[in-house]
C-alpha cells in the first residue's frame, strides 16, 4: 500500500514538473498563410491613413487663407 502511495506521489510530482512544448509562433501554424495578405493589408492601410492626414493638412491651409 506503501509504495502505491509512493508511486502515485512520485507521478504527480512529474507531471507537475514536466516541461511544457514550446508555443509555435502563429505563422507556423496553419493559418500562417492567410496572415500574409492582413500584413499586406496594415502597410496599405497606414498609407491610406497618411494620405488622409496630409490632404486633411492642404484642406485647412487652404481653407486657412490659401
Amino acid at each position: 500500500m506503501r509504495f502505491l502511495i509512493v508511486l502515485i506521489i512520485v507521478l504527480l510530482l512529474a507531471v507537475a514538473w514536466w516541461p511544457e512544448p514550446p508555443v509555435p509562433a502563429v505563422e507556423d501554424t496553419f493559418i500562417g498563410p492567410q496572415l500574409e495578405p492582413l500584413n499586406k493589408a496594415k502597410g496599405f492601410e497606414q498609407d491610406y491613413l497618411e494620405g488622409l492626414d496630409k490632404r486633411k493638412e492642404q484642406m485647412e491651409k487652404q481653407a486657412d487663407g490659401g
